[in-house]
């Protein structure tokens, strides 16, 4: 992975420019990526958290280009993905778009979208096209945004550099998550650009890798649940990422009661209280 330097803008086609905000960690990876997509008038997408000094860095990248924020865009409602949104259409005028999630806990509560996107939705001017992708799995009100004329998709969480996302039910849906990589395959795609990490410039190759990693993740779970027989999510846990250090289980926890909601909805498995069992 590359450096990335907060604050800076790094300038990735003709079109498209990315600002990371400082804001690093285990389940952010290098920070939150801001694109700005335009050159006359701009497009802002995941306007990040609400720090300071990143908003102020957005802002500048605006005023040195000399071009006006006439939209912000927020795939979801994650604190790390939306709050600044508020700010930065307090100094620019410019109308916040998105979906609020069915689930509020985790959820960025200040998000007041101007407008409620859904899939298919556009904006067009006489620079670019952003159409919305309605990627639900990551969350409920997971957009994706597709600009055509670079066939390049801001992913937000829903495809990430390097690594799965963590899929945390109730807002989070494994089998929701896997039908929206599906669908992307039907776009006409050049690159991915996720919020956070690098550009993906081999974007069909890694949605069929994280397709596949998510099947291998199922049928692990289904070979540790004939090996335990009944079990609790807790229990069950360590066996099925035992590759993953022990510090990150909790993490791992999530996703995995998401795969197993999945195969509950499959009619796989089944559960009595805490138990969970394959069913007969």
């Amino acid at each position: 992975m590359s450096s990335f330097k907060p604050g800076e803008t790094v300038v990735l086609s003709q079109r498209v420019r990315r600002i990371t905000a400082p804001n690093p960690g285990m389940m952010t990876g290098p920070g939150t990526n801001t694109y700005l997509v335009g050159n006359a008038e701009l497009a802002v997408i995941d306007p990040g958290p609400a720090i300071h000094e990143h908003i102020d860095a957005i802002l500048q990248a605006a005023a040195d280009m000399r071009a006006p924020i006439r939209w912000i865009l927020c795939t979801h409602t994650h604190i790390d993905h939306s709050p600044a949104a508020n700010r930065l259409r307090e100094a620019t005028d410019a109308p916040v778009i998105g979906q609020i999630a069915r689930h509020p806990k985790s959820q960025d509560a200040s998000f007041k979208p101007d407008h409620h996107w859904q899939h298919g939705d556009f904006i067009r001017n006489d620079e670019f096209t952003l159409r919305a992708v309605h990627t639900p799995g990551h969350a409920s009100n997971h957009l994706c945004f597709y600009l055509e004329e670079e066939q390049t998709l801001f992913t937000g969480d829903h495809i990430m550099e390097g690594s799965t996302v963590v899929i945390a039910p109730p807002d989070g849906d494994m089998l929701a998550y896997m039908n929206s990589l599906h669908q992307l395959k039907e776009l006409p795609l050049r690159y991915l650009a996720p919020a956070h990490g690098n550009r993906i410039d081999n974007p069909l190759q890694i949605i069929e890798a994280l397709i596949w990693h998510r099947t291998l993740r199922e049928r692990k779970t289904l070979e540790k649940m004939q090996q335990l027989g009944p079990c609790t999510l807790a229990t069950l846990t360590p066996s099925v990422y035992d590759e993953v250090p022990a510090f990150l289980h909790g993490v791992a926890q999530m996703s995995l009661l998401a795969h197993l909601l999945k195969l509950e909805q499959d009619q796989v498995v089944e559960r009595n209280d805490d138990i969970w069992r394959i069913r007969e």
